[in-house]
């Protein structure tokens, strides 16, 4: 399942990685374990990319994935993964205790209710 679709922006982003490392497309097509036309249609952004795709590729590349799919001229500063990580971690307690408020004014509600009954 594609969850990034054909980006000429990512695979030029690939691209730039690769050579930085002095890797040709064959020598990452071998360490991807993917034929190397498929590798050069993520390059040249003709073939859909999946998430576990891109994060072996950023593995690969010691990168972000974020690295990858930034636009020309983005840059990230060190450890804004680490940060972006620690929000959405905190993002997920907030509405985690959004959750547990909301249970407890339906709980509220039907004792409320029942009180109201009898």
């Amino acid at each position: 399942m594609s969850i990034i679709g054909k980006n000429s922006n990512i695979g030029k982003n690939i691209r730039i990685l690769r050579q930085k490392k002095g890797w040709s497309q064959g020598e990452v097509a071998k360490r991807l374990k993917i034929s190397i036309p498929a590798f050069s249609k993520i390059e040249s952004g003709i073939t859909d990319i999946n998430i576990s795709r891109l994060n072996q590729i950023a593995t690969l590349f010691e990168v972000s994935t974020l690295e990858i799919i930034a636009r020309d001229g983005m840059t990230f500063a060190p450890g804004s993964t680490v940060e972006i990580r620690v929000l959405k971690e905190k993002l997920a307690d907030q509405e985690d205790e959004i959750i547990k408020l909301q249970k407890k004014v339906i709980d509220l509600y039907e004792e409320i209710r029942n009180y109201a009954l009898h």
